[in-house]
Order: C-alpha cells, then sequence, then structure tokens
C-alpha cells in the first residue's frame, strides 16, 4: 500500500516521523500539498490516522497498484461538497428564515432526520418567497469547494465522467453543468407559481436512496463495474450512494459519514481526492 498525507503544511520532519511509524520505503512529493510514502504498512493505519489527526493532516492508504485510469464514474454530491454552501439555507436567509432552516439542514446531515421530510419542511417555510431568489444566490453566493476545478480537470484528462446527484435543486445542478462540462446532474425542482414558491417539491424526492439509484443508473449505462466509481459526499443522505461505489470519500464531513467512507479529506480542498485515486 502507498499511504498518502495531505495538509496545509507538512513539515519534512513529520513526514519523516510518518515514513518510519508505517514502514515506508521513500516519501514521494505529489504536490506542495501531497506526499506519497511507498510501500507502507497497513498494520499501522490505526497510529498512523491517530498521528495525523493530532497534527491536523489528511491520510489515506491506496494500493501501490491502483491507477487513475482504472475508474470511469465521478459521482458528487453538490452542496457542502461541490460548492461551499447549502443552497436552501441560502434561499431562506433571503426570506429572513436561515437558522430554522439550517437547523434542519443540519439534523438530516447528520442523519437525525429523514431527508425528504427534513427537505418538505424546509420548502414548506420558503413559500410564497419570490424566484429571483434563486439567481440571486446563484451570482452572488454560490461558490466552487476549493479544488473542485482541478478534480473536474484530472477527471476529464483520465476519461472518468462526472455526475452531480443532489438532494438539492435543478436550478443550481443544471447551471453547474453548463459551467464545469459535467457529464450527468439530477437534483429535486422545486414548484413555482405565478412567480412565487409554493413551498412544495414537484415529484419523487432525490434523497438517499435516490442518489444510489442515480449513481447505479448512470454506471449500468456506462457499462462499468462498481469498483470503477468514485463517489463523494458530506452527509448521511450521501451514505447509500458511496456505499455502491468503489471508493467513497467523505469531504470535510460529518463524523457518521467519515467512519462508513473508505476515504475522508477535512485539512485540503477537492484536489486532494486526485491522489487518492492513485498514480497518473
Amino acid at each position: 500500500m502507498n499511504l498518502i498525507v495531505q495538509g496545509k503544511d507538512i513539515p519534512t520532519p513529520s513526514l519523516k516521523h510518518l515514513a518510519k511509524l508505517s514502514g515506508a520505503a521513500a516519501i514521494e512529493a505529489i504536490s506542495l500539498t501531497a506526499f506519497r510514502l511507498r510501500a507502507a504498512n497497513e498494520t499501522s493505519r490505526a497510529e498512523v490516522a491517530a498521528w495525523c489527526e493530532t497534527h491536523a493532516l489528511d491520510c489515506g492508504w491506496v494500493p501501490a497498484e491502483r491507477r487513475i485510469s482504472d475508474f470511469g464514474l465521478l459521482v458528487m454530491d453538490m452542496d457542502s461538497t461541490l460548492i461551499t454552501i447549502e443552497c436552501i439555507d441560502e434561499i431562506a436567509d433571503m426570506q429572513g428564515l436561515k437558522p430554522q432552516v439550517s437547523a434542519i439542514t443540519e439534523a438530516a446531515m447528520r442523519g437525525e432526520i429523514d431527508f425528504s421530510e427534513s427537505l418538505r419542511r424546509r420548502v414548506s417555510l420558503l413559500e410564497g418567497l419570490d424566484e429571483s431568489a434563486l439567481q440571486r444566490v446563484y451570482d452572488e453566493r454560490l461558490q466552487l469547494s476549493p479544488g473542485a476545478e482541478a478534480l473536474l480537470a484530472a477527471a476529464r484528462a483520465a476519461g472518468i465522467r462526472t455526475l452531480l446527484v443532489s438532494g438539492g435543486f435543478t436550478f443550481f445542478t443544471e447551471r453547474l453543468k453548463v459551467r464545469l462540462g459535467l457529464d450527468y446532474t439530477a437534483a429535486n425542482t422545486l414548484e413555482i407559481i405565478d412567480g412565487k414558491f409554493s413551498g412544495r417539491v414537484l415529484g419523487a424526492i432525490v434523497d438517499a436512496q435516490g442518489k444510489a439509484d442515480w449513481l447505479n443508473r448512470v454506471r449500468t449505462e456506462l457499462a462499468l463495474e462498481p469498483r470503477q466509481v468514485i463517489a463523494m459526499g458530506d452527509g448521511a443522505n450521501d451514505l447509500k450512494m458511496m456505499a455502491e461505489a468503489g471508493v467513497s470519500i467523505a469531504y470535510h464531513a460529518k463524523p457518521v459519514v467519515r467512519a462508513q467512507a473508505s476515504q475522508a479529506l477535512s485539512q485540503v480542498g477537492l484536489e486532494g481526492v486526485i491522489p487518492l485515486l492513485g498514480q497518473v
């Protein structure tokens, strides 16, 4: 196995200590924020993880033979993963209801409330808001997570197709699809009547199972095996989707997600996904 160590600042003594701790044969620089410790001993996994957490570093174990070209599909959550915000919370802010909606969002992401129920409750609070709030959120508040464009460029270069699947709204996923050149998107549709939010969602809600279903639908269309799929997210409603992928990545995620993912990133941006997929 290769041990991938990532962080905003990684002192050389820290790398040497991790190499000794893991029995690694060599240290290679991947970038200014990522290093590969070759031929590391996986029996040191628990010790390495504890040391890295204490020193604000991300670590991941990657089979030495893995190549990024082994993968064919990258599946991404949108809110707080591909982008930095929770869109519904920012929409609610235009109604003066951000604290109430954010509290429901947080509970849903921790897995304390059923996602579909939480979405209906949150959307109902938006009833009567002018639909122009959507464009304002997109223009004024939506930002890509650090490293998003680097990750997508690496995926394109490797021939990996992309699916953005969200419990959020099509207004945002469709615009990001065009802006970023994504291959597939899926999300929920807000009902708008006479230019105002009705407080309802149209059609079946893209919940945890819906995300998993979309992953499998696109994977089947592309004739891929589960091991050829990467899925990343931050909340409890991403867990079913992530369980269907060969590599699952918890990105700045809730503890319940970090505990079940095959990899986790908390210190670096989305560019940190690239070294975890193997060598180019």
